[in-house]
């Protein structure tokens, strides 16, 4: 882990209409609580009361950021500039996520802790020269701010020092807009501004082509329950949606649109990421969360905005390559509503 001074702790940012709680291990929100049609306020995602679950690994990345790279690598190798790079295997055959202690596992510095009207929380961490596998050093920043009453907005920087490197940042949020504790998504409503997926082989691993979503279960370019569909796709979505189609604002794509009729909220996503993984908690089973909250398959929904998987094998997607001096960066606006 990072320096063996910190430890992991639970900050909050709070502007009287929203709150999150968020911890150092791995600029990880552990409780978001927004208005829904009442004012009553509700936490929205899933998660643990204390910082323990975390630190012993139970999440399966809850809420936290996940690199060096997110996603899937094929088979825990890629080559870059003539060299050959191994990383571990973690979710064989293939590297996830950053591997067996990427950056959702270490323990980030807090630089700055903002109150007030926006208020706000900047981490930093040092990810050092074949950290997990990866080269170079690379210094990185998150930074949460509370930007409205009901708007939060995610700031994540990296600049590689000495080598070019491979740097895909994701945020792993689980999204249940009805609470946390209130069961599946699968009435949740969600538009996605994306007119193409990458489809994957028996791996989850891209193929490679990018293909149109329309006349497919994949197609949420209108507004769609997310359970219309969902047993035609095997476990569930888990897939990367190309985001193609959103209006902009402010160097901003809009990317998604998910809506909870049972509390009326709503959440619209901005990023100004090339794609975003549409995951719908296939793999959860029985995680015992917050106040003894079981969660079970489809008990949250995440909208991970990214590079796209496997990138850096794939040389018809978007490179993922930064140049030392070269500066990543990928912003993530959540806008919370009530209609």
């Amino acid at each position: 882990m990072a320096d063996a001074n910190q430890k992991p702790e639970i900050f909050e940012l709070n502007n009287g209409s929203m709150r999150a709680l968020i911890t150092n291990l791995g600029c990880t929100i552990t409780s978001l609580s927004v208005p829904g049609k009442d004012g009553k306020l509700a936490d929205v995602v899933l998660g643990f009361d204390s910082v323990d679950p975390y630190v012993k690994g139970v999440a399966p990345y809850f809420g936290s950021i996940v690199g060096r790279v997110a996603n899937r690598i094929k088979d825990g190798k890629f080559t870059l500039n003539g060299t050959e790079y191994s990383l571990p295997v973690n979710k064989p055959p293939n590297s996830l996520h950053g591997g067996h202690r990427g950056y959702d596992k270490q323990i980030w510095e807090v630089a700055e802790l903002k109150k007030g009207d926006n208020p706000s929380i900047t981490f930093k961490y040092h990810s050092h020269d074949g950290e997990e596998g990866y080269p170079g050093n690379l210094s990185l920043t998150a930074t949460y701010t509370l930007t409205s009453s009901t708007t939060m907005r995610l700031d994540m920087e990296a600049v590689p020092e000495n080598k070019p490197t491979p740097v895909s940042l994701a945020q792993h949020t689980y999204w249940n807009l009805a609470g946390h504790n209130s069961g599946n998504i699968l009435d949740h409503a969600i538009q996605i501004w994306a007119n193409h997926i990458t489809p994957v082989d028996e791996n989850t691993i891209p193929t490679g082509e990018i293909k149109p979503v329309k006349g497919t279960p994949f197609d949420f370019t209108a507004e769609k329950r997310v359970g219309e569909s969902i047993h035609e796709v095997g476990l569930g979505y888990d897939h990367n949606y190309v985001l193609d189609c959103g209006e902009e604002k402010e160097g901003l794509k809009h990317a998604a649109r998910v809506r909870d009729p049972s509390s009326s909220r709503v959440l619209n996503l901005w990023s100004n990421a090339p794609g975003m993984q549409f995951y719908t908690a296939n793999y959860v089973n029985g995680v015992v969360g917050k106040g003894g909250a079981v969660y079970g398959k489809h008990s949250g929904l995440c909208l991970e905005t990214q590079g796209f998987p496997n990138a850096i094998n794939t040389p018809n997607f978007p490179s993922i390559v930064v140049q030392p001096g070269e500066r990543y960066s990928h912003t993530m606006l959540f806008e919370f509503s009530v209609e």
